[in-house]
């Protein structure tokens, strides 16, 4: 008898620490990413720092709207006072030079999570992202630089989903992104090392999914700088211009082929280009003679004769 109350009393104790049990699993599965992050290069530095050159387009799924759209960048659209704060969108926004912070807002009452914060340092980017289960605003409502975004964890990743972006461009040679695209954004924290994942979907002008990939470290004892800017009049042009080129008149945009000795059609790039299967057809395709190498000028004998009379 004294067995089978010591069997009753264990089973009714299995049970009420089982849901704690779940709760701390449910608990640790999620990783929260807050804190301070340094970003992290490899070998895609210069294209972060300085921007992709001009025609080099490999490996993005530009339609043929997107690559009109690039073919006709001109750097210097950046110079015009509207442009020279505009701050990067929230899907693109990790690739820059940017350092990262995020910490999450906690209602006081439940202690539940109601959203996460994210700051880029570049322009003083800031994201919130809604834990609450709110929905999506309408279509119609306002489209930031941020847009919104909503978050939700699978597993470990946390996975934000956002709507409602400004028309922006996903690289610093004029790759576009209109304002109909919407993102989402893989958070995977392992340790010290943050992995963010980015899936940009754009109807207006890219025929598949823009997946790209950004790592940063933790840095507890990082400072944040602030971003201030002001917008100028850097260069004189009359009212309402806006430098580009037109379709076929852009002067340079072969030399990025020219210059590495890659096909023309592929620096276009294209769906096409994502895949290894590609390099199979660079193989039938033609190249550009490649530009001579210019000739350091000569150093002069002696120094250059002073048009000051000697006093």
């Amino acid at each position: 008898m004294r067995a089978f109350y010591q069997a009753r009393i264990l089973g009714l104790a299995m049970l009420l620490l089982a849901p704690a049990t779940v709760f701390v699993r449910a608990a640790r599965a999620q990783i929260d990413p807050s804190g301070d992050w340094a970003t992290t290069f490899f070998e895609d530095q210069r294209e972060r720092l300085a921007g992709a050159e001009m025609g080099d387009y490999l490996g993005l799924p530009l339609n043929a709207a997107g690559l009109f759209r690039a073919e006709s960048w001109n750097a210097a659209v950046v110079e015009i006072p509207e442009n020279q704060c505009r701050a990067h969108g929230s899907d693109y926004g990790w690739r820059g030079p940017s350092t990262l912070r995020i910490w999450k807002e906690v209602d006081p009452a439940t202690q539940k999570t109601l959203a996460y914060h994210i700051r880029l340092s570049a322009y003083n980017a800031e994201q919130t992202v809604w834990m609450d289960g709110r929905p999506h605003p309408p279509d119609y409502a306002r489209h930031t630089w941020a847009g919104f975004s909503t978050g939700t964890w699978e597993g470990d990743t946390l996975v934000i989903y956002t709507t409602h972006l400004k028309e922006n461009w996903l690289g610093l040679n004029g790759t576009p992104r209109s304002d109909m695209a919407t993102a989402r954004v893989r958070l995977m924290r392992h340790d010290n090392v943050l992995t963010v994942a980015v899936i940009t979907y754009d109807p207006v002008y890219l025929s598949e999914p823009l997946i790209r990939t950004i790592d940063f470290t933790y840095a507890p004892q990082q400072q944040m700088n602030p971003w201030p800017c002001e917008s100028v009049d850097e260069v004189d042009r009359p009212e309402g211009q806006v430098p580009s080129y037109l379709m076929a008149q852009n002067p340079y945009i072969d030399e990025f082929a020219a210059r590495y000795g890659v096909p023309p059609e592929a620096t276009r790039g294209g769906a096409a280009t994502m895949y290894p299967e590609y390099m199979l057809k660079l193989k039938t395709m033609k190249l550009l003679p490649r530009p001579k190498p210019q000739q350091p000028s000569q150093a002069p004998t002696s120094p250059p004769q002073s048009s000051q009379p000697n006093k």
